[in-house]
This record gives structure tokens, sequence and C-alpha cells, in this order.
């Protein structure tokens, strides 16, 4: 059976995984951001996506210096040409699976 306890944490559980994730587009719906907040905002999901990219480049391990993943590093080279040439995501996404797939295939 369930108790109080358990239904209570399961509310709060609700309460703060639900208040961060939808009070703020009910205070922007009525009120708006200013213009230098919506600025800021174009760029985030770019600076997002460069930092998972740029950490997949590199291997951590406790106690040691992080060291770089060369072939990563390779396949991530014609993809930024292809990202910046054509800003199309379909194609830079294929462009990294091929070229992985092709230094996987030829140096492995």
């Amino acid at each position: 059976m369930v108790n109080n306890y358990i239904l209570m944490a399961i509310f709060l559980g609700f309460l703060v995984s639900w208040v961060p994730r939808v009070l703020p587009f009910i205070f922007v719906k009525y009120k708006g951001l200013p213009d230098s907040v919506l600025s800021f905002l174009k760029f985030l999901p770019v600076s997002i996506l460069f930092a998972l990219t740029f950490s997949s480049f590199f291997t951590v391990k406790i106690g040691t210096l992080p060291s770089l993943k060369w072939l990563d590093l390779l396949a991530g080279v014609p993809t930024l040409f292809v990202t910046i040439r054509y800003r199309n995501l379909f194609y830079t996404v294929l462009t990294g699976i091929v070229a992985m797939a092709l230094l996987r295939l030829i140096l492995t």
C-alpha cells in the first residue's frame, strides 16, 4: 500500500520538475522577452552543439590528461567543411557518418 510519504515525494518530484520547465513559458507568453535576451538566445543552440561536438573529440580518464581521438577529429574535418558550405543538418550528419565509416574501414 502507498503511504503519504511516497505520495508526497512523487508530488514534490513532479513540482520540482514541472516548475522550471513550464513556468518560464507562462511568464514569456504574457510579458515577452527583451531584445538583448532574444539576441543571446539565437546563439545558444550553436554554442551547445559546438560544446557537444568538441567534447566528443577527447577521451577523459580520471588522473590523466585528456587524450585526443584522432579518428573522430579526422572525420570532423570534412563534416565541418560541409556544415560551413551547405548549412544543412542532413548533409552534415550524413557526411559525418560516411567520413567515420570510411576512416574506420581504411585505418582499422
